[in-house]
């Protein structure tokens, strides 16, 4: 029944894209000094927030079945700069990209904890 809410929807959309992108950033900081590596991630979260907001499948089949699960998919970052092996991984920018990350899995949970505070709210006033 709680799935069906838009606003868990969205918390659970937005931890999710969080730990992808964590994940895309854990390897590219694990490929630091791999030769030739390029640094990846994900599109942020506002861009898939605007691809998925016109139509939504409402059951399986409707639009062509396009209801699946989320797909975060990272991409090579362009015009990086590149150590003379070739490795465009930076470290510092990892670890920006790190604290972006936290904070924005925080934001997922905040935005869960403040939906279940107000169902809280009106179940006890009923």
């Amino acid at each position: 029944m709680f799935e069906n809410l838009e606003v868990f929807r969205l918390s659970h959309a937005l931890a999710r894209h969080a730990g992808a992108r964590q994940a895309v950033v854990a390897q590219n900081m694990a490929n630091a000094d791999t030769p030739d590596y390029a640094a990846r991630d994900i599109a942020p979260f506002s861009a898939h927030l605007e691809a998925t907001q016109g139509m939504r499948a409402t059951r399986p089949g409707h639009l062509f079945g396009q209801s699946g699960p989320l797909a975060f998919e990272a991409h090579e970052e362009r015009g990086a700069a590149r150590d003379p092996n070739g490795n465009s991984v930076s470290l510092e920018t990892e670890m920006l990209r790190a604290v972006d990350v936290q904070r924005q899995h925080g934001r997922a949970l905040a935005i869960y904890r403040s939906g279940l505070t107000v169902l809280r709210t009106a179940i006890s006033r009923s």
